[in-house]
Parts: structure tokens; C-alpha cells; sequence
């Protein structure tokens, strides 16, 4: 009897195929499942991060720091930048002599100007964050302020009251070189003004990072009070996302 080869060919490369692909099979499952067996883990620690509360960062001691570095990656600097005050400032001088015991006229000479007064908080400085019930309660640093910003350029001196007795131009240079103080003090009384938009800024960044970072993130109100604050002034329990 002859046989045909063709069809034994054909068997054997229908039998090598089968085996090609069992062994291609093979390979692929082992590979997946060294994968799956590495992956698990670290979708666990990923799960588990996601599901993490805010009680449990608070049992970690983990908060602050984790805050912190929050806020400075948004922010892109180590100050939370939260107001800008443009005011035109009147400055004024009153010059008062005497010569020989008797009184000479006064000198009253006055500068208006342009200034920019800006408001932050240090991200590095000590925060103090506590949790209450369904709160998050956060002492922040104090406000402070960047060295007001005078505009030279729009400067306008008039001398409301003269004398030919008195050398009113050294009274005005004394006016200029009282400027840059007096504006740092005007800084540091405005500190009332922004304070309620200090509050609300830093205690919606705080209410976006606990969201974000946690499952239960959205539960909670946040607080906040700066240090330093007068003790008498009230602290609204503020929820930005209910705004």
C-alpha cells in the first residue's frame, strides 16, 4: 500500500502548530501570573492608601508634613501667597523748631503714593493640626508681609504748610526717608484687613488635600486660626466645598 506523505505532513504540522501554541500558551500564563503575583501587592498598598482616613493620618503622626509638602508642590515656593492690598497712601510730616525758646512756624508737608502691600504665610513654619469631630482644626503661622512695594515713580509731594523761616525741603527729605517705615507699619495694621481671607485660602487648600488624600476627606470642615491671632477674634468653621 502506499501512503501519502501529504497527508502525514499535514498531520505533523497541524501537530506542531497545536504544540506552538500550547507553548506560547504556557509561556504567556507564566509570565502574567509572575506578574499578577508581583502586581497584587502593590495594588493592595495603592488600595489601601486610597482607603486610608484622616484618623488614620492622625494616628500616624503623618499630617503636617504630608500637608506641608502638598501645599508647596501646588504652590511651587515655600509661601502661601493669599492677598494683595493697592492702596494710595497719604504720608505726612509736621515739623515743630523753636530758636532762642521762641516757637517758629510749623512746616506740614505731605507725600501720596501708590503702594502694594503682600500677604503670606510660610509653608516651613509650625503648623498645628488637630482633628475633632467631622473637623480638622489648623493653627497655621502668621501672616506676614513682603516689603511694601512703594511707587517711586507716581510719588507726589506738596507742602501744605510753609514757612520763609524754615527750610522746608529738609523737612520733606525727612518725609522720604520716614516712607519705607511708615509703610511697614501701615503693613502690619492691615493685617486685620486680609486675615478673614487668609483664613478662608489656607483652609480651602487644607479641605482640597484631605479630599484628595482621603476616603472620608470630604466629611470634614476645616478651622483655621494663625498664630498669633487676638484671641477675641471668632473662627468660623469653614467647608470651601460647600461655598
Amino acid at each position: 500500500m502506499i501512503s501519502d506523505s501529504r497527508g502525514v505532513g499535514r498531520h505533523w504540522a497541524v501537530a506542531f502548530t497545536v504544540v506552538l501554541v500550547v507553548l506560547i500558551i504556557t509561556v504567556s500564563a507564566l509570565y502574567l501570573f509572575k506578574r499578577a503575583a508581583e502586581l497584587p501587592g502593590k495594588g493592595a498598598d495603592k488600595a489601601v492608601e486610597a482607603l486610608k482616613t484622616v484618623a488614620d493620618a492622625f494616628r500616624h503622626g503623618t499630617v503636617s508634613t504630608s500637608f506641608v509638602s502638598y501645599a508647596t508642590s501646588v504652590t511651587g515656593t515655600s509661601y502661601f501667597q493669599f492677598a494683595t492690598l493697592r492702596q494710595m497712601e497719604i504720608f505726612e510730616r509736621k515739623d515743630e523748631r523753636t530758636s532762642f525758646w521762641i516757637p517758629l512756624p510749623d512746616v506740614v508737608v505731605e507725600a501720596r503714593a501708590p503702594v502694594e502691600y503682600t500677604y503670606y504665610v510660610d509653608l516651613k513654619g509650625e503648623w498645628k493640626i488637630a482633628m475633632g469631630d467631622r473637623v480638622v482644626r489648623v493653627q497655621a503661622p502668621p501672616i506676614q508681609f513682603n516689603k511694601p512695594a512703594v511707587d517711586a515713580s507716581k510719588i507726589e509731594y506738596t507742602v501744605r504748610k510753609g514757612s520763609i523761616f524754615r527750610r522746608e525741603e529738609a523737612v520733606v527729605e525727612a518725609l522720604k526717608q520716614s516712607i519705607t517705615n511708615e509703610t511697614m507699619r501701615r503693613a502690619q495694621e492691615n493685617t486685620a484687613l486680609v486675615r478673614e481671607e487668609g483664613r478662608k485660602q489656607v483652609a480651602a487648600l487644607m479641605k482640597t488635600w484631605i479630599v484628595r488624600e482621603f476616603a472620608d476627606g470630604s466629611n470634614f470642615s476645616v478651622d483655621v486660626v494663625f498664630e498669633g491671632e487676638p484671641a477675641e477674634v471668632p473662627v468660623p468653621a469653614l467647608d470651601p466645598t460647600r461655598q
